[in-house]
């Protein structure tokens, strides 16, 4: 019986794919966060990368853009542990009367670290690596796509060099974006003048800002000039970004920090962001239409948060600026032009693009977004993309028979690499700890985070590797 049960397991799988895939599919696409519609004039691009390894690199990336990507995965471990329990229970009872029931449960309760270490690599694999992800094609005739806020290595929170962060973006098809550091803007600055003195490529464009945490976080952005900001209350600092020909933003507002819309408006700040990706993929959607009424009512320009520090999420959010004819302009006009729209709180000529590649839900009955999670990745999978799943799931059962590896020593396996990847990326960010001293001190804290896990799990599973496979006397 428990045979048969596993054939079924080997084969459902696939009949649930191409069901989803072809009978209910979801088309991704670019949406207008203030409008919520489709724009046609914006694709999306899938890695090649992705398409061949798309059980694992497709998985994991629909998981980073997950609307509640850090809540859902934990629910995950929950999920994952919860079928462990199952699947033993079902051997216990229905495999064959030769099965040593005894050393059976020890091995299951002994693996079950390694389950957890397991989820805890992919979760890693996820925040802090940034995979071959689907990005944007731009179709459109005078749209130039902008970030607004990224934080590199010289913000206390950002784990990516400058130089690594201006090719993550060109790699997503960004024709210019700001650096926003907090308390510092010297640094992107001086990237800025190397870029305008042709010692770094013209595309994508640098351009100078900060983040400044006041009461709310805001962007200043289009910086010509080094001024501290240090000890500056908010509308000190509002006045000496304008009077420097900047614009500032207010990013990720939230009400819990007091200070009300009509503050920052009192303040003469020039819009808001309307969608942060930085944590949760959407707002709360009473927030999101607080912050809409209140712009379009104040004439506020809105903007899209990308807030990305070189973890977190795959590029979801674009700012799509209409200038026209780009492509002549020098440097210094490029980012004029930009400025100019969100000063002048030029909204038709600013849409805020989002990735959408599932339909929104709240974060009611969370504990059942596993389901909700495959049901919906399934949908958006093309022809290409099912039959990678199709030849893959095939592979591994093929193999798994014809090597005939026990489940013993294939989650060791995995186990291994996983500890080892934690232990390599540990190693990385150490190696950057003195070239940014004074700056972050986040490579210093997940260095030793990771290290510390890794060297656990990989101590753990050598240990029960050598009582498994090499101790003669073997009870684990």
């Amino acid at each position: 019986m428990y045979k048969q049960f596993k054939k079924y397991l080997i084969w459902s799988p696939i009949i649930i794919i191409i069901i989803l895939a072809f009978a209910f599919p979801y088309s991704v696409h670019i949406e207008d966060a203030l409008t919520i519609e489709t724009v046609n004039e914006y694709g999306i691009k899938i890695s090649i990368w992705r398409i061949i390894f798309e059980p694992v690199i497709g998985v994991l990336l629909f998981f980073n853009r997950s609307l509640y990507a850090l809540e859902e995965l934990v629910i995950l471990l929950y999920w994952i542990i919860g079928f462990y329990f199952i699947n033993t229970l079902l051997k216990y009872f229905f495999a064959k009367h030769s099965l040593n029931k005894k050393s059976y449960l020890l091995n299951q309760i002994t693996n079950l670290p390694l389950v957890v270490g397991i989820w805890f690599s992919f979760f890693v694999v996820i925040i802090f690596i940034p995979l071959p992800n689907n990005t944007i094609i731009n179709n459109s005739q005078d749209g130039v796509l902008v970030t607004t806020h990224s934080h590199s290595e010289y913000s206390h929170d950002g784990l990516i060099s400058q130089m690594d962060l201006w090719e993550w973006h060109k790699k997503n098809n960004f024709d210019a974006f700001f650096i926003t550091d907090h308390a510092n803007h010297v640094k992107t600055f001086e990237l800025a003048k190397e870029q305008s003195a042709k010692k770094i490529a013209p595309y994508p464009l640098i351009m100078t800002g900060q983040e400044f945490s006041g009461t709310n976080h805001m962007s200043l952005l289009g910086l010509k000039n080094k001024f501290e900001t240090k000890g500056m209350n908010d509308s000190t600092v509002v006045k000496a970004t304008h009077k420097y020909n900047g614009v500032v933003l207010i990013n990720h507002w939230f009400n819990k920090q007091n200070n009300t819309l009509d503050y920052h408006k009192k303040l003469q700040v020039d819009g808001y962001e309307i969608e942060n990706v930085g944590k949760e993929l959407y707002y709360d959607r009473a927030l999101y239409k607080k912050i809409k009424k209140f712009s379009t009512e104040n004439n506020l320009i809105m903007v899209g948060g990308l807030d990305f520090h070189g973890y977190g999420r795959a590029a979801s959010i674009w700012n799509a600026f209409k200038i026209a004819n780009w492509k002549e302009l020098n440097a210094t006009d490029k980012e004029e032009a930009i400025i100019e729209i969100i000063r002048n709180r030029e909204q038709d000529k600013l849409q805020v693009l989002m990735y959408k590649d599932r339909p929104y839900y709240t974060q009611d009955n969370l504990w059942s977004s596993p389901l909700r999670f495959f049901h919906d990745y399934f949908r958006t999978l093309n022809i290409y993309q099912v039959i990678s799943w199709f030849f893959w799931l095939l592979f591994l059962n093929y193999t798994l028979k014809k090597v005939k590896w026990k489940n013993n020593k294939v989650i060791v396996l995995i186990s291994l690499s996983g500890a080892s990847f934690m232990l390599l990326l540990a190693t990385n960010y150490n190696s950057r700890i003195d070239a940014v001293k004074g700056y972050t001190e986040m490579y210093e804290e997940y260095s030793v985070l990771l290290f510390s896990i890794g060297f656990a799990f990989l101590s753990y599973t050598l240990i029960l590797s050598y009582f498994r496979f090499f101790r003669k006397n073997k009870k684990i």
